[in-house]
């Protein structure tokens, strides 16, 4: 059975990946992170998981997103690739910030990840 715990290092991460790329349109107070165990998949890092319109209406609140992270696989990765996977998934977030998902095309490309992690570090760098 898969468990899940909440990941507040990894918000952290978050916060300091969206605050250096100018990401202002995230409610980082709605984003949220967790970490899963005992997945069985091989491929996946990440997911991006958004409350659905019906859901925040029924709760009376605006839009929350879930970065989970598959902790298997996540955690083999480099530092560099963990970033670049963050990316990836803050990605998924539009600018409406409203519930909505942007999909891998056009937007959320391996080529987009990789200039946005250039530009995370020119940014921390400099």
């Amino acid at each position: 059975m898969i468990e899940y715990e909440r990941d507040t290092e990894m918000e952290s991460a978050v916060r300091e990946i969206a605050s250096t790329l100018g990401m202002h349109h995230l409610d980082l107070s709605r984003v949220i992170c967790m970490r899963s165990y005992g997945s069985k998949s091989r491929r996946v890092l990440a997911r991006c998981h958004v409350m659905p319109r019906i859901m925040q209406k029924a709760l009376g609140t605006g839009a929350y997103y879930l970065i989970e992270v598959v902790s298997e696989n996540f955690e083999k990765l480099s530092d560099e690739d963990r970033t670049r996977t963050l990316i990836h998934e803050l990605m998924h977030i539009p600018r409406s910030f409203g519930g909505g998902f942007r999909h891998h095309r056009p937007y959320v490309s391996r080529r987009n990840v990789e200039a946005m992690y250039r530009e995370f570090n020119r940014r921390k760098q400099g």
